[in-house]
C-alpha cells in the first residue's frame, strides 16, 4: 500500500501510525481467547492508560477547533467505562482486536475495510460542519476539524467515530487500521501496534506497516 500522507496543521501534537490486515479468509467468529482480551489489564504488555494520556490524546485532537468531549469524546475514552461497567461485547473478530488493544494502551484507533474504502487515502482535518453517518441507523457526526482518514470519497474515519460505508463486515479480508496517538508516546504505540499484529496473527493474518508522511496542511 502506497504511503499515507498526513496533511495536518502544527498545532496538531498528533502522530498517527497505520497497519495493513490481510486474512487468508473471512474470520466470521470471535474466539474466545480474543472474547478474554476485552476487559481491563488483559493484555500486560501495555501500558494501561492513564488521567495525564486522556489529557494528551485529547489535547492532539484539538488543533483546528474540534472540541473532544462528550458524545465526541475519543473512542478509547468509551471503550474504557464500557468494559469497565461489563457492556463490552465481542463485534467481529477484527473489531475485537482493535477494540482490544485501544482498550489496553487508551489510544484510539479506526478500522476500515480495503474493499469498500476507495484509495488514495490521506489524512486531514475536514473543514468546519463536515458530516458522515456512523451506524446503520443513519446517524451522523460533525467531523469538522477532527483529523480524519480520507479515501476517495471523503473522510471516513478518525478518533471518535468511523464512518459506517467502509467498516468491515463477516466477508472482510483486507482492512487498514490505523492508530491515533499523540506523538509524546512512541513507546506506547508500539506496544499498541505490536500487541496487535500477535493477535491477527493468532487470527491466521499477517500486518503491514504503512508509513505515515507529514506533508504541510492545506488551507481554505
Amino acid at each position: 500500500m502506497e504511503p499515507i500522507p498526513a496533511q495536518l496543521l502544527p498545532t496538531f501534537s498528533l502522530q498517527p501510525r497505520a497497519l495493513t490486515v490481510t486474512l487468508d479468509a473471512p474470520v466470521a467468529d470471535t474466539p474466545p481467547w480474543l472474547a478474554d482480551l476485552l476487559r481491563p489489564g488483559a493484555l500486560p504488555g501495555v501500558p494501561p492508560p492513564d488521567d495525564a494520556l486522556r489529557t494528551k490524546v485529547r489535547d492532539a485532537l484539538r488543533g483546528a477547533g474540534f472540541r473532544p468531549s462528550g458524545r465526541s469524546k475519543p473512542a478509547s475514552e468509551y471503550l474504557v467505562r464500557a468494559a469497565a461497567e461489563g457492556r463490552l461485547q465481542p463485534i467481529h473478530p477484527l473489531v475485537d482486536a482493535t477494540n482490544a488493544v485501544s482498550l489496553a494502551s487508551g489510544l484510539p484507533a479506526s478500522l476500515v475495510d480495503l474493499d469498500r474504502a476507495k484509495a488514495p487515502f490521506r489524512i486531514e482535518a475536514p473543514p468546519p460542519k463536515t458530516r458522515y453517518v456512523f451506524n446503520r441507523s443513519g446517524q451522523e457526526i460533525d467531523v469538522g476539524g477532527l483529523p480524519c482518514l480520507w479515501d476517495a470519497e471523503g473522510p471516513c474515519a478518525n478518533a471518535v467515530k468511523d464512518a459506517q460505508r467502509t467498516k468491515v463486515t463477516p466477508e472482510t479480508t483486507r482492512a487498514l487500521f490505523v492508530a491515533w496517538a499523540p506523538a509524546s508516546v512512541p513507546e506506547r504505540t508500539d506496544a499498541m501496534l505490536g500487541a496487535f499484529a500477535r493477535i491477527v496473527e493468532r487470527l491466521g493474518g499477517t500486518t503491514t506497516p504503512v508509513p505515515v508522511e507529514p506533508m504541510p496542511a492545506t488551507t481554505a
